[in-house]
């Protein structure tokens, strides 16, 4: 390990968090999909917003593979078709803000983006079966575009889309298989436009996720196995403290 370190370009340090944030990558795929957001934060605060963003992209991906697979019969491809131009359109808006702002701004614009979605999350919670969403072209364009726009800046868009998913009325099934194809999509179209827009995606950070491949697959097996034992809610709750913790860092970084 001590002699692949200088190879990959990073600190000890940050190769462990690189490690860390793939478990929990792994394991919001299987388990729950809060998880995912602790590493955002964490990685951001090691390496920057953009950089974060094209070390984390292909992880996320290897994730997502697995999450397809386990979940591919359930997906409901016309909702996801009715995202997908609104979508682009928030991925590429996304692109062109990145462009025009600085390492500072970017990271605070994943704060943002983060502290938004931890809004949406906690709201969620606290009214979870109360909440009516409306159905209208204009709510699916503005879910598509806000999805776009944070899964571009700051891979969170998760708890956005989980608010089309309800208002959809999915069962748990089709929500996670929905959910899973969604970004699989989503994430698959952002490579080319990290690669060549932003240059955040190089052979050093693609050799970075390849290593943390067997990472992402242990977290995929504690997820599952730390589901079935645990209580869901508490543990949410946990992860969105922990979650709050880390935007506050960012914040004052």
């Amino acid at each position: 390990m001590t002699d692949i370190v200088p190879l990959l370009g990073v600190e000890p340090w940050q190769l462990g968090l690189i490690v860390v944030s793939a478990l929990l990558i792994g394991f919001s795929k299987t388990g729950i999909g809060g998880v995912a957001m602790i590493a955002i934060p964490i990685l951001a605060a090691a390496f920057g917003g953009k950089m974060s963003t094209g070390i984390i992209l292909p992880m996320l991906i290897t994730g997502d593979i697995l999450a397809v697979r386990y979940y591919h019969h359930h997906a409901d491809w016309p909702g996801i078709r009715r995202l997908l131009p609104w979508t682009m359109l928030g991925l590429l808006t996304g692109i062109l803000v990145g462009n025009l702002i600085d390492d500072r701004q970017f990271t605070l614009l994943i704060a943002a983006s983060l502290l938004i979605c931890l809004v949406v999350l906690v709201v969620l919670e606290l009214r979870s079966g109360k909440i009516v969403t409306p159905d209208g072209l204009w709510f699916y364009a503005l879910i598509g575009t806000v999805a776009g726009f944070t899964t571009m800046i700051g891979n969170v868009a998760g708890p956005i889309f989980a608010v089309y998913l309800l208002a959809c009325r999915y069962d748990k099934q089709r929500f996670m298989g929905t959910s899973a194809w969604f970004f699989a999509v989503i994430n698959a179209i952002k490579l080319p436009l990290q690669i060549f827009f932003w240059g955040n995606i190089t052979t050093q950070t693609a050799l970075i996720s390849a290593l943390m491949i067997p990472a992402i697959l242990i977290g995929a097996v504690l997820g599952v196995m730390v589901i079935k034992r645990i209580p869901e809610k508490p543990f949410r709750w946990l992860v969105i403290g922990m979650t709050a913790v880390a935007i506050v860092r960012l914040f004052f970084k």
